[in-house]
């Protein structure tokens, strides 16, 4: 029996409707339920083929515990490893490489020391010409906001330096980002799934939390096609560098041009009172399918996550093996000729064709 479990926290709708759904797609040998944890001893595998992880980010017990569980050969969705070196400031200069358009941002060094620091321990910093910092993102109004974390904690709109000033002193130890704001057209929220499936979303950041769904895309015909191809592309380009399998990318739309804002949200909101019953039920759904297909892949006692290309292509530059591949290697039906290795490499490095998704 393959176990799929579901780790999580004060969400109720996704996780019972995910065990649901699965039970009732999964073939024989393959069941879902709540992750129940007992003792955790190191190096011992969990029962746990797959484990979707919704709150290790909170709780720092979960996120060691889904570590030696991938040791073991769990599937963890998504890689805790990758999830823990995982942060914004890097996020967005990995999206530039991508080609992927981003708003201008800067990395502000924490308002007060780091405990069990000194004023000696930042003799290598110099001291911040703050006007040259606004002039270099483009002025007010701006944004600030931790470099890592998410729930729209500590995030300030600037409209001149006094307000900056005032927002830095409460930041204490946090390390901020400070970001060009960028005056939208359209706002969208995307869920992508196995790195594959993309749900494209009309999203209004401005209402209330249960509201921001409620809205429609503005920008129609041919624009409006061309607009949500790039998105996707974007989206699945973004999810392929990081290698997340269950995240979301927002996107706001200045000049026909989608920018990411926020594209590291490896347990977004799926609560079908804030997203609606519509794409809950395209949530519920795809995530099932994937855990069961992920399920369906693992090999016990292999490496059964998924990581991203920055890190495969990292570790090839360093001479390092880089992390299995998330599905096990088929079998060549038959040898072939010496020559034909050279296009079984290339196809192997050709990125895989996304399948057919609702935008």
């Amino acid at each position: 029996m393959k176990k799929i479990g579901i780790l999580f926290g004060r969400e109720n709708s996704f996780p019972q409707a995910f065990v649901d759904r699965v039970n009732q797609k999964a073939p024989d040998g393959i069941r879902a339920e709540f992750v129940d944890i007992d003792l955790v001893e190191q190096a011992v595998p969990t029962d746990y083929a797959v484990i979707i992880d919704r709150i290790s980010q909170d709780v720092p017990f979960y996120r060691a515990y889904l570590k030696n569980a991938a040791l073991g050969g769990t599937a963890v969705i998504n890689n805790p490893f990758w999830w823990s070196a995982d942060e914004k400031f890097f996020n967005n200069a990995l999206a530039v490489q991508l080609g992927v358009p981003v708003p201008r941002t800067l990395l502000l060094p924490s308002k007060e020391r780091p405990t069990d620091t000194a004023h000696e321990s930042f003799r290598n910093l110099r001291w911040i010409d703050w006007e040259e910092a606004f002039a270099r993102i483009g002025g007010f109004p701006a944004y600030m906001k931790p470099h890592s974390g998410g729930g729209w904690k500590s995030v300030y709109k600037l409209h001149n330096m006094h307000d900056f000033h005032q927002a830095y002193d409460e930041t204490g130890q946090l390390v901020m980002l400070l970001q060009e704001s960028v005056e939208f057209t359209d706002y969208f929220r995307c869920y992508c799934i196995g790195g594959k499936e993309v749900l494209i979303m009309p999203y209004e950041p401005r209402n209330e939390p249960h509201l921001r769904y409620a809205t429609e895309m503005k920008t129609t015909g041919e624009a409006g096609e061309r607009l949500l191809a790039t998105m996707k592309d974007y989206v699945l380009k973004l999810n392929e560098g990081l290698g997340y399998d269950f995240n979301t990318v927002e996107f706001a739309v200045r000049d026909g041009i989608p920018l990411a804002i926020d594209f590291g949200n490896p347990a977004p909101d799926a609560d079908i009172n804030s997203v609606g019953q519509e794409n809950f039920e395209w949530v519920v759904e795809t995530a099932a399918n994937y855990a069961i297909e992920r399920a369906l892949a693992q090999q016990p006692g292999k490496d059964n996550l998924t990581w991203g290309t920055f890190v495969q292509r990292s570790a090839a530059a360093t001479g390092v093996a880089a992390p299995a591949a998330e599905a096990p290697v088929k079998k060549a039906a038959a040898k072939k000729p010496a020559a034909s290795k050279k296009e079984a490499a290339s196809k192997k490095e050709a990125a895989p064709k996304a399948k057919k998704s609702k935008e």
